[in-house]
């Protein structure tokens, strides 16, 4: 039984990891549970949590996927590799929390490059009968 979870649970990180591959925002999208707040740090070095930011406020469907449609017409990606260290599950098996190790590089107009590097955490709730992302930080140099 807590094998097949722990393999729910590589399902939605291996179903996120080819919606940034493949940009398909629909996909990505369909991972995030309706309440999530995603904050994150400006830097990957910032383990203060004071420096942590939430551009994109809490999941609004129809905002957050004119966000990515953006982002996707205008970055390249040249690199995305994802390695899961680790996934937890709760005694109750609702809810999980994985570590995920992330190398992601986008290029834009005139070759301005956003980078991705270090390890996340992504805590996973169990919502009508399929896993959600709730919460997520990072990446950080540890």
């Amino acid at each position: 039984m807590i094998i097949n979870k722990l393999n729910e649970i590589d399902e939605i990180i291996n179903r996120e990891t080819k919606a940034w591959d493949t940009k398909d925002v629909e996909l990505l999208l369909s991972i995030f549970h309706p309440d999530i707040v995603w904050f994150w740090p400006k830097k990957n070095d910032s383990h203060n949590p004071l420096d942590w930011e939430s551009p994109l406020g809490k999941f609004n469907y129809e905002r957050w996927k004119g966000i990515y449609l953006e982002m996707f017409s205008k970055y390249k990606l040249l690199k995305n590799d994802r390695k899961t260290v680790d996934i937890k599950m709760t005694k109750d098996g609702n809810g999980a929390f994985a570590v995920v190790d992330i190398d992601t590089t986008w290029e834009g107009e005139g070759g301005k490059k956003i980078h991705w590097f270090g390890r996340t955490g992504k805590t996973y709730v169990k919502r009508d009968q399929e896993w959600k992302l709730i919460s997520h930080f990072g990446p950080l140099l540890y």
